[in-house]
């Protein structure tokens, strides 16, 4: 069980450099020196300040603080010796060179340094570098989950480094890694699209079943920054489904298809997709709620067979590919299949997507 936080009570800095340029000192003989490393203060309640700052020259006024907070002794900073790098600049280094298009670093606090979003987008990230990147030592970097939606401002990943004062060589590492591989973190804005939307089913088309699918597509696509440029409801008919779907991708940049993605016999959305575009990625995909999705491509465009889930649900794997889309990926197989590891939805007493672990 975890114990409330006490009054007074510092947390310790990361474990530091203790040779040249650094050295520990009794707290009461701390006056007229330089803290080399922030020092935050747990007050009751559970908020954290901080009470000091690196690089701030201590008073004999801070001293009962200090004794107050239980820092018998601290470490002060000396002078820099060659071949090492003070946590600061070590930070701001990493974050510079991780930080890519859309992306930029703020100021260090507590040895780290954040990276924000300047506007909003799609966060992308490449996970293989992420691993090589903490696979060199003293060095750590940690982000939230890539392919989500970011907003402008958003702190989307932390740099730092576990020593007050880094070898210079760990830092260098992590730029030679960005210089070969490209930018670690970036943010794509979403591209306005013009979106195709024909709902099928002989039964809304005559007017027996309220149509359902619009409010709720239309409210997504316009979030995400689209517009609905074609919309037209169909019967479960084929040639006029194929010749409809023809007619909305001369004119739309993405086309959705909506019900008759089942194995019913009545339905015939998944062959009219397949009759009118040149690859079809998937019809089945790992990911509950949206097994039933489809996913292909009419030259450039995307086209979605979208099962009745969509209309239901709050989130399925059309919300977890359609931003994607919308940002200019092109979607392969394997961009679905690896969508496994985190598609099953736990149907959660309060829906927060995206804010949970659907989608990985």
């Amino acid at each position: 069980m975890c114990s409330a936080p006490v009054a007074g009570l510092a947390e310790e800095p990361a474990t530091v450099f203790r040779g040249e340029g650094v050295k520990t000192v009794p707290a009461e003989k701390a006056a007229g020196l330089v803290l080399g490393h922030d020092l935050t203060e747990i007050i009751p309640g559970g908020e954290k300040k901080a009470a000091f700052k690196k690089g701030q020259v201590l008073t004999a006024e801070d001293i009962p603080r200090l004794l107050r907070m239980g820092k018998t002794h601290v470490h002060v900073w000396t002078d820099q010796p060659k071949g090492l790098i003070h946590e600061d600049e070590a930070a701001r280094r990493l974050a510079r060179a991780l930080a890519g298009e859309g992306l930029k670093p703020g100021e260090p606090s507590e040895g780290r340094v954040d990276i924000y979003a300047v506007g909003p987008g799609l966060f992308l990230l490449n996970t293989d570098l992420l691993e090589a990147v903490n696979d060199i030592p003293e060095v750590t970097v940690a982000s939230i989950g890539r392919n989500r939606l970011v907003a402008a401002g958003q702190p989307v990943a932390g740099a730092r480094v576990v020593p007050l004062c880094v070898r210079e060589e760990a830092v260098l590492g992590v730029e030679d890694l960005a210089r070969a591989h490209g930018a670690l973190l970036s943010v794509r804005p979403l591209l306005r699209h013009r979106i195709g939307l024909v709902i099928t089913g002989t039964e809304v088309h005559q007017g027996l079943v309220e149509d359902g699918f619009t409010p709720v597509l239309r409210r997504k696509f316009e979030a995400w920054g689209s517009e609905i440029a074609f919309h037209r409801i169909v019967p479960d008919e084929h040639e006029g489904l194929v010749r409809t779907l023809g007619e909305a991708l001369e004119t739309c940049d993405l086309l959705a298809v909506t019900g008759g993605m089942s194995v019913d016999p009545d339905d015939r959305t998944p062959a009219a997709i397949r009759k009118v575009s040149g690859q079809v990625v998937t019809y089945g995909a790992p990911v509950f709620p949206g097994a039933m999705l489809m996913l292909a491509y009419h030259g450039r465009r995307p086209v979605l067979g979208l099962p009745g889930c969509v209309m239901h649900r709050p989130a399925t794997l059309f919300d977890l590919i359609t931003p994607r889309l919308l940002a200019g990926q092109r979607l392969t197989r394997r961009d679905i299949t690896a969508l496994a590891h985190g598609g099953f939805c736990p149907r959660c007493s309060v829906c927060r997507f995206p804010d949970c672990a659907f989608g990985g």
